[in-house]
């Protein structure tokens, strides 16, 4: 059971899941942690989905978070536009307006934006 979800493990490894832990009882593998942000969490389960169907019964998963203010925070990459990231996280360019208003306090200009900010990506 391990072996395949084992890339659910190494993505809760690599988004620094804390108070993680993995146990596997009765033909079933039980996961728990703490994600940072809601996005963190869906990465999970979405990773979850992915190789276990919409519904998988041989998986149980408890993801908590830590701080659900935010869907997310981002730091600006380079060549990165408010309208990119707005469909990373939303699958819509066009939410990059959101994004915008979020972070009022350090964007005047939403075709402005530069490598290193941290921008708020805000619940939809």
């Amino acid at each position: 059971m391990r072996a395949k979800y084992q890339s659910v493990l190494d993505l809760g490894e690599q988004l620094n899941i804390q108070n993680g832990d993995v146990k596997e009882e009765n033909g079933q593998l039980k996961v728990w942690g703490t994600a940072k942000t809601p996005y963190e969490k869906d990465l999970i389960w979405d990773e979850i989905k992915k190789v276990g169907g919409e519904n998988p019964t041989d998986i149980m998963a408890d993801i908590k978070v830590e701080d659900d203010s935010v869907y997310a925070k981002h730091t600006v990459a380079k060549g990165e536009t408010l309208g990119k990231i707005a469909k990373q996280y939303y699958g819509k360019a066009s939410k990059y307006t959101e994004i915008f208003k979020a972070n009022g306090n350090i964007l005047k200009n939403p075709d402005v934006i530069h490598p290193g900010q941290e921008l708020v990506i805000p619940n939809l």
